[in-house]
Formats: C-alpha cells, structure tokens, sequence
C-alpha cells in the first residue's frame, strides 16, 4: 500500500502543479496581470508547489531529512538530469544577460544555503532572510526585466478574456490544482517515511532521490516538450528560476513555520554538491553561451553517479 500511496501522490502532485500553473496564468492573463510578474511569480510558485508542500509537510511531522533533502535534491535534480536530458535532445543556447544577472543570483542563493546548512539548522531567523531575499530579488527581476525576453511570447495565446464567468473557471482549476497538490505531498511524505522506515533506508536519501525526482517532475516536463520543440532556451530559465524559488521561498517558508535540523549528510556533502553543480551549470552556460549535448552527457553521468553514490548510504548516518 505504502508504494501505491507513493504513486498516488507522484500523480496528485504532477496533475495538480500542471493545473494550479495553468488555471493561475490564464487568470492572472484575464485580469491583466503583467506578464514578467505572471512569470516570476505564479509560474515559478506553480511549478515549485510540490515542493513547497512537501518540505512543510515533511517538516511538520518530524522528517528533516525529507523536507530539507526534497530542496537539495530538486536543485541537483533540476541540473544534472533535467538540463542534461534537454541538452542531449538540443543543445540550450543561453542569453548572456540572463546567466549574468539570474545565473550569478542563483549561484549566491546556493551558496547562502551552503552556509545555512552548515549552521546545523534552519532556524525561523534563518527563514525570515531567505524570504526577505527572494523578495528583494523578485523587485529586481521585475525592475531590470526590459532587458530580458519576458514570457508575453509564452502567453500569446492566453489573450485578456472579460466576464466573470471566465474568470472564476481558471481560478477554480487553480484551487482544484492547489488542492492536489496539497493532498499529493501528503501522501508522498507519509509513504515515503514508511517506506524509509520498512527498508531501514536513511529518510534523507529518500528526500534527495525519489521525493526530489518526483517534485521536479514539473519542471521536467516542461524542460522536456520545450527542447522537443526546439526552443530549449525556455529551460535555462525555468530551471534558474525554480532553483533559486526553491532555496529561498521553499526553505524560507519551511524554515518559517517549523525550524528545522539538518541532517549531517546533507550537511557535510549533498549541500556541497549542490553548489558544485550549480557552478558547473553557470559556467557551462557562459564559456560556449550554451550547455552543449557533450556537457549535457556529462551532467547525465554524474547525475547517475550521483544517485549510485546516495544508494550506497542504507542505513542512517
């Protein structure tokens, strides 16, 4: 039962972020909400809900490792196996503008979080700055946004509508959306937990593999029909922007409402990977102003050698 929960709440989570994401553009766009906030706030929030919901609900009843791996693991995720996989089918070509301005944020983000880690725990203070961060970084996305492609092109096709009527339908598949989402991570932290608890496997491994993999499944998916279609260069900027809404918004909120500790794996290692990677990723973007299928390749092998890695920590550390 505790696999099919599992399962269960993978689908609930994917299903309702899809919808939560859509029914809140399609709202915002009918409202006329400008597009570079409806991207910076609502797509990134949508897309990182599962996350978001797992990390609180993880922390509320007792598992760090779990609420603080399910972050980690999802930025490690994000790069190594999403870039990577996009990378192999076409090559990202990255706007110079955003591996300066978002790339080096995200990288600073990382390392904030590094030090946190470090600390031993995440603490409401520590909370409270994070949040405070991605606040003074959302103002300054949003003010220097004219240099950037904003997501209009994305949204072409969800023009301002009028009538009540058809703003209540995309706001009610946002709830429904949110409400999935809600019920999924539930599902996915208690399954998890037993799980851990049945195979005597670490909860933090758990976190930083399958929980991580099954939260980024967003991401990945529109990572994925983004290269199908040859505009891989979308997922240069859905993968910065969900890493840094992961770290600071994600943890921030968590940390916010039940502090929490960190578990000396994540603290002595996986934190440390996380930043290696995500400085690998910066600089694969601004050497060739592109992550190449040979980078992509290498991603790929050391996200495999990665997760090896984790699996060989079985028992609680």
């Amino acid at each position: 039962m505790e696999y099919l929960q599992l399962v269960a709440g993978f689908v609930l989570l994917f299903v309702g972020g899809e919808s939560l994401v859509s029914g809140s553009v399609k709202f915002a766009r009918g409202i006329g909400f400008p597009p570079i906030l409806i991207g910076l706030t609502l797509v990134a929030f949508g897309t990182s809900a599962p996350e978001l919901a797992t990390s609180i609900d993880a922390a509320l009843a007792g598992s760090p490792g779990i609420a603080v791996g399910n972050v980690v693991g999802s930025n490690i995720t994000n790069v190594l196996l999403i870039i990577g996989l996009v990378a192999v089918i076409s090559p990202i070509a990255c706007s110079a503008e955003v591996v300066r301005r978002d790339g080096s944020i995200m990288l600073l983000a990382s390392i904030l979080c590094l030090m946190a880690l470090r600390y031993g725990e995440l603490t409401r203070w520590i909370g409270v700055t994070f949040v405070l961060a991605l606040a003074a970084y959302l103002i300054f996305a949003v003010r220097t946004a004219s240099r950037i492609e904003t997501t209009e092109e994305a949204f072409a096709n969800d023009a301002p509508s009028a009538g009540l009527v058809r703003h209540v339908k995309p706001l009610l598949i946002a709830v429904f959306g949110l409400t999935l989402v809600l019920i999924g991570a539930d599902w996915l932290v208690d399954s998890s937990i037993s799980i851990a608890q049945r195979l005597g496997v670490n909860e933090s491994i758990v976190g930083l593999t399958i929980v991580a993999a099954g939260t980024s499944m967003p991401e990945l998916v529109t990572s994925l029909i983004a290269a199908i279609r040859r505009e891989a260069d979308i997922a240069i900027g859905n993968i910065i922007g969900s890493n840094i809404f992961n770290i600071l918004a994600i943890l921030g909120a968590t940390a916010v409402v039940a502090p929490i500790s960190v578990p000396a794996q994540i603290r002595n290692f996986d934190g440390y990977m996380m930043c290696v990677v995500t400085l690998l990723f910066v600089a694969a973007s601004i050497t060739g102003r592109r992550v190449s299928r040979g980078e992509g390749l290498i991603f790929l092998a050391m996200y495999i050698g990665y997760i090896a890695l984790a699996s060989t920590h079985i028992k609680d550390i």
